[in-house]
Parts: C-alpha cells; structure tokens; sequence
C-alpha cells in the first residue's frame, strides 16, 4: 500500500512542477529586484537569502525592507508583516476544502508554507482535488525560484554601479502599485481602503505623532475597522429596509 501510495503521488508531483514554471518565471525579475534592494538596505547576502528561505513572502520582504531602511523596531516589522500576510488564513482554509482527504495533518502542514498568492490561485483553479504531492511540486518550484534570485540579485548587485542600485528603490513602490492595482478594478471596497489607509498614514507622518511602522499598521487596522464598519451599517439599513 505504501509503495502504490508513493508511486502515485509521483506524476501528482511532476503535475505541480510544470503547473509551476510559469509563477517562477514571473517570480525571477521580482525577487531580483528584491535581492538588489537588500543590498542598498544594508543587509548581506546570508540575511538576504535567510529571509527568502524563511519569510517566502514577497510583499512582506519589500514592507520589511523598507521599514528595515527607516529604522523601525522589530515588533513593528513583526506585526506589520502579519497584517499583510492575515490572508492566508483565508486562503489556506478555502485550499483545505479542495485537498485531497487522504491527505493528513502532516502532508497539509508541509505543504502549507509554500501557499502564496500565486501558487493558490493556481491550486484553486486545478479541477477536481489538489494533492499534497502536487502542492508540493507547485510550491517547490516557485520557492526556488524566488530563493535563487534573491541571492543572484543581491550578488550582481554589488558589481552595478552605485547610482543604478539606488535607483532600484523605485521597484518598492511599483511592486506596492502591482500588488494594489489589479484589487481595485471592480472593487470599490479595495479603493476606499487604499484612500482612507493612505490618508491616515500620511496625517501621522505629517504630524509625527507616530514612528513609520506603528503609522503603517494603525492606519491598515483604521482604515479596514471603518470601511467594514460602514459595510454593516449599510447591509443593516438594507435589511431593515426589506423588512417593512
């Protein structure tokens, strides 16, 4: 039985690999980039890397980067990042529903890591069920492919030209922009969190009545209690509305 099992986890595997060539494509210029703004941060190639390895979250390691070069405390990183990244609860229960049954506790858990945006869209959208030797197939190659090009982007980073590096600081705000754009069409709820986050954080830095990343996470946590907040208030009215 073990061995049928293992043989058919087998093309489940090769199945995830090739699923996963086309987000390791499209992670190899954004890790690049990443590794080169991990050099102009300050930080070597060891940490650069360690943090690819460990973090695995592109959006986070740009936040962290960031707030890294402005001198933020390590709480606030910590809580930032956490923030950013709370979708993957919501994502790795939708992915659970959709794993293979057979599947224990031990093989989502190792494969659990791995999930990011990119790789749960490809996942969710798979017919029929995902398992744990095609998740792990999916998840490995985009892994080593955002590893990889952190460590090469923070190597030929140091052979560019002093001005070139420092002008890749650009790439933080596109990435930002990228992430942010492709939400808000069709969704107006997307928009007003931006604008009201954005509006908050700029009075706090205005103001200076609260560090970068206490700014960053106040505003988030603001910005999404009120827009939620209104979102009931309306549904209610709506409710109340139907029912006289």
């Amino acid at each position: 039985m073990a061995v049928t099992a293992v043989e058919g986890e087998a093309p489940q595997f090769k199945q995830g690999l090739q699923a996963g060539v086309s987000i390791a494509i499209g992670y190899a210029p954004i890790a690049l980039t990443y590794g080169l703004l991990a050099k102009t941060t300050g930080l070597t190639m060891a940490e650069t890397v360690m943090m690819s390895l460990v973090v695995f979250a592109g959006a986070s390691q740009y936040i962290a980067l960031n707030l890294l070069a402005l001198g933020t405390s390590t709480f606030e990183i910590i809580l930032t990042t956490f923030i950013v990244n709370i979708r993957h609860f919501l994502m790795s229960t939708a992915l659970n529903e959709k794993s293979d049954e057979a599947d224990g506790l031990f093989k989502k858990s190792a494969y659990a890591f791995g999930i990011t945006d990119e790789t749960f869209s490809v996942a969710a959208t798979k017919p029929g069920v995902v398992t744990a030797g095609y998740m792990i197939g999916l998840n490995l190659m985009a892994y080593a492919s955002w590893v990889v090009c952190s460590g090469l982007g923070h190597l030929f980073g140091a052979s560019l030209p002093e001005t070139l590096q420092e002008s890749m600081s650009v790439a933080l705000y596109a990435m930002f922009i990228g992430l942010l754009v492709p939400s808000m069409k069709g969704a107006k709820k997307v928009i007003y969190l931006a604008v009201v986050a954005a509006c908050f954080n700029s009075i706090f830095t205005i103001t200076e009545a609260l560090s970068s990343g206490w700014s960053i996470v106040l505003s988030t946590l603001i910005s999404s209690f009120l827009i939620e907040f209104i979102e009931y208030v309306k549904l209610g009215k709506k409710g109340g509305g139907s029912n006289e």
